[in-house]
C-alpha cells in the first residue's frame, strides 16, 4: 500500500529514518501501537456503522388492512 506513493525503495528508507529521527528508537513501539490500536477503532467503527447503515434502511412492512 505505502509502497505505491514512491518511486523507489530508497524513499521509503529516508521516511523512515527521519521518523526514527524525530521520535527516538523508545518511542517507536509506542507509536507503533498507538497506531494500531487507532486503526482497529476505526475498523470497528466502520463496521458498526454498516451495521447501523443497514438497520436504518430496511423496508417498513406494510399493513394489510386497507
Amino acid at each position: 500500500m505505502i509502497a505505491g506513493f514512491f518511486d523507489s525503495p530508497a524513499e521509503i528508507g529516508i521516511i523512515l529514518l527521519v521518523v526514527l529521527l524525530l521520535f527516538g528508537g523508545s518511542q517507536l513501539p509506542k507509536l507503533a501501537k498507538n497506531i494500531g490500536k487507532a486503526q482497529k477503532e476505526f475498523k470497528d467503527g466502520l463496521a458498526e456503522g454498516g451495521k447501523e447503515a443497514a438497520k436504518g434502511t430496511e423496508a417498513p412492512k406494510a399493513d394489510d388492512e386497507a
